[in-house]
């Protein structure tokens, strides 16, 4: 794609070698004589670049400069002059020119800062999407789920996201404390600033400290340069520290002090440095729990869970499910480039009667395993889905069975309970059918007959 260039200048001897070499340049380049008409041509035509020159008779560089920017923010302006001055590049930066050359220059020089401007622009344009695209994804609003304790999570992340008050988020494995903890961030005031993660599970203890803190040169063996610690990195932003139980005692006494009066040092260091951090912690295990044990300090504990935010397990919103299904199945189906799939409402109960100890990101690792299997297929089956789902969904609702008030449909339930009970003999007989059926007290031929029915896949 070839950029447009305005050149505007009053001396044509400097302008036209200028043209001729930006053209050289693969750049589509008009020319104005002075300010007026480069508005004029401002006024009909978006421009990429505009070169102008500060002295002009009439409307002068600064002033075009001023009304270009506002016509086009995005425009990119660069300034040339005989009569540099701190003070007038200064004011020209601050009403938005890229950069500014002093005459004389050779033609080369105009070309590759036009050609870094650009490239600077590019980088601005693409980083400003992405942070769109991540305040998207990661808005509270993107969380799925409709029923009634995840209203009262979307409250409380709307509630504390634009203030600078600590939040502990607790919730078992797989509920998705992480990306409560985005949407906090990406709703917030602190959204342009970093959001740094830091699984505390994950790190050895003997590298935590210079995991948060950092280090400097020559703090201990192998140190041979300046290290910034998380906490550095997150300065006017937000630091996450996931699984806050793990973290060791002599860890958790330094970052009290840290939460206290946002200062630290770095291992190695003399020097005291300050830091404007918000803190969001997430664990899956008791704290209280751990505090009455010794094992977590209580004045941590009373530190961090200023804001607690419960986020419930799947099986306690059962009425969130299949939005949940239906999410991961148009995902992994846009990710995987197949068309829209469909998941049975037989199925669809099942999954709604399965427990989900692995909370939505086993139901979004059981979607993605579906979709896989099922290939080219438009309607998902049962054999797409991982046996222990089903078996267990299946299995639950044999020893537990309630009427609702809107009826069922006897045979349909019927059929489940066993289709996980015949599913539930071959898996502890390990497919073993024989055996299988004196589990379930038939004969081997019938319960061939009940495997066909129910189209249950047999492994070799």
């Amino acid at each position: 794609m070839r950029h447009s260039v305005l050149l505007c200048d009053d001396d044509e001897l400097v302008a036209h070698p200028l043209t001729d070499w930006l053209e050289s340049q693969d750049f589509q380049v008009q020319y104005a004589p002075d300010g007026e008409q480069a508005l004029q041509k401002l006024s009909e035509t978006a421009y990429d670049v505009l070169v102008i020159d500060l002295r002009l008779p009439g409307v002068d560089g600064l002033a075009v400069l001023q009304q270009a920017i506002e016509l086009y923010p995005e425009l990119v302006v660069i300034l040339m002059t005989g009569y540099a001055s701190v003070e007038t590049a200064v004011k020209a930066i601050q009403l938005g020119a890229a950069d500014y050359l002093t005459k004389p220059f050779k033609p080369i020089q105009l070309s590759l800062t036009i050609e870094m401007a650009l490239k600077k622009k590019g980088l601005a344009d693409e980083n400003r999407s992405l942070r769109r695209q991540l305040e998207e994804r990661y808005c509270f609003n993107s969380i799925v789920g409709r029923s009634e304790p995840m209203r009262r999570v979307f409250n409380l992340i709307e509630t504390v996201a634009e203030t600078d008050s600590t939040v502990l988020i607790v919730g078992d494995s797989g509920t998705g404390k992480e990306l409560v903890a985005k949407a906090i961030h990406y709703s917030s005031k602190r959204k342009h600033r970093p959001l740094v993660c830091v699984n505390c599970g994950a790190i050895p203890e003997h590298l935590m400290e210079d995991e948060l803190f950092g280090h400097v040169r020559g703090a201990f063996t192998g140190a041979d340069r300046m290290r910034q610690g998380r906490f550095e990195q997150a300065d006017r932003g937000t630091l996450f520290l996931d699984e806050i139980g793990t973290m060791p005692p002599h860890l958790q006494v330094k970052l009290l002090r840290v939460l206290q009066d946002r200062r630290f040092q770095r291992l190695g260091d003399t020097e005291t440095l300050q830091v404007d951090v918000r803190i969001l912690a997430a664990t899956s295990s008791d704290l209280q729990s751990a505090v009455r044990a010794n094992r977590f300090r209580e004045d941590l504990y009373y530190r961090l869970n200023v804001i607690p935010i419960v986020i419930p397990p799947l099986r306690q919103r059962v009425s969130d499910i299949p939005l949940l299904a239906n999410h991961f199945l148009q995902k992994y189906c846009s990710a995987q480039g197949k068309p829209p799939k469909h998941l049975p409402q037989t199925l669809l109960q099942q999954l709604m009667e399965y427990d989900w100890p692995g909370n939505v990101r086993e139901m979004e690792n059981c979607m993605e395993h579906a979709v896989t299997l099922s290939g080219s297929r438009a309607l998902l089956e049962a054999e797409d889905f991982p046996i222990s789902v089903l078996r267990r969904g299946a299995v639950r609702l044999a020893g537990d069975i309630e009427l609702p008030e809107t009826g069922l449909s006897l045979s349909d339930l019927i059929a489940r309970i066993e289709r996980g009970l015949i599913l539930m003999s071959l898996e502890r007989t390990g497919g073993n059918k024989k055996r299988a059926a004196e589990l379930l007290g038939l004969k081997r031929t019938t319960l061939l007959e009940k495997i066909k029915k129910n189209q249950i896949a047999l492994s070799d």
